[in-house]
């Protein structure tokens, strides 16, 4: 059994954002099928802080049955440093990015992690690693949503909502790529010129005007909001559109069928697949999708990500940097 060390944040108690704690801990070693990979970023995603509270929000049969002490975080960028039994696809020295172990436990917010070798994608040679800790997860939320559970039939118009967080950036530019002519953005003032820039057509401003007064027939909502209030985008939806939730929401459903409105009634539930990510990170390499940064810390404040993260209203994807943090 192997002695070896590397350093980490565990989540020793749920609760609030001091309860992840920089310390010492051991190194895994990769079983069959799998990697080890030196991780220098690691993405923070919503089920990271959801987690972090002993996922408070979730109703009581939903909740994972997770007990502390444990190491959070699913998206990594790094390099492959050894190979478990049966590995043939990757090599030692690989640059790769990835979901890994999505729905579950990712262990990625630590100098090293243990990742099944099917998880992993080649990092997009246009991206730096921290970059590239950005994608995974809300990447490839958008990306399945958009080509695997519509198909790519995304319509003519669609209204992003929350399209300045991680997914709704990611959702804004591939729609585009699936062929819509019209992209609604709807977020926050201040977003207004980054989502304009990222392809959308016209932009709403929720603090303002109300989407609902602004925008009308539109083929496509993605809602990255949901909520009780989310009904409230019912009118912008044309007859025999659709609308597609990204989290829970009310939308009505009785008074969206009396509209001819389709409600998705089953959540799409993102799942680790390095395939999916591999066509991603290609649309990343030809320019068709590009990631955005809300804030970057070094592993050892990860609390203060997390902290950053529950304030919300963020523009881009928080991300933990941990290249050179067995140095200090």
């Amino acid at each position: 059994m192997s002695t070896a060390t590397m350093r980490a944040v565990r989540l020793h108690a749920f609760g609030e954002p001091d309860q992840l704690v920089y310390e010492e801990v051991a190194r895994p070693e990769p079983g069959p099928g799998e990697v080890l990979v030196r991780v220098h970023a690691a993405g923070v995603n919503p089920p990271d802080w959801y987690a972090q509270r002993g996922f408070e929000n979730f109703p009581a049969e939903f909740r994972p049955a997770w007990t502390p002490p444990l190491i959070l975080g699913s998206d990594i960028s790094g390099v492959v440093t050894a190979l478990g039994p049966g590995v043939t696809e990757w090599q030692p020295g690989d640059e790769v990015f990835g979901l890994i172990n999505f729905p579950g436990r990712g262990s990625g917010y630590a100098e090293y992690v243990v990742a099944p070798a099917a998880h992993l994608a080649p990092k997009p040679a246009t991206l730096g690693h921290v970059e590239a800790a950005a994608v995974p997860m809300a990447g490839l939320t958008a990306y399945q949503y958009v080509f695997t559970h519509l198909r790519g039939d995304v319509g003519s118009t669609v209204l992003i909502n929350g399209a300045a967080g991680g997914v709704g950036h990611f959702a804004v530019q591939l729609v585009k790529a699936a062929g819509a002519k019209s992209v609604i953005a709807v977020a926050s003032g201040r977003h207004e010129r980054f989502l304009l820039d990222l392809g959308a057509e016209r932009f709403v401003d929720y603090t303002r005007t109300p989407p609902e007064e602004l925008a009308h027939d539109v083929d496509l909502l993605i809602d990255t909001v949901g909520g009780p209030d989310a009904h409230r985008l019912l009118p912008t939806v044309r007859r025999g559109g659709r609308i597609a939730p990204v989290f829970l929401g009310d939308y009505h459903r009785d008074r969206a069928a009396e509209l001819g409105i389709f409600v998705n009634e089953t959540l799409w539930q993102v799942r680790s697949n390095g395939a999916d990510l591999t066509k991603l990170a290609a649309l990343i390499d030809t320019g068709q999708v590009r990631v955005a940064l809300d804030t970057v810390f070094p592993l050892h404040e990860a609390a203060a990500a997390h902290t950053r993260a529950e304030q919300g209203h963020l523009q881009g994807k928080i991300v933990l940097s941990v290249e050179g943090e067995g140095l200090r």
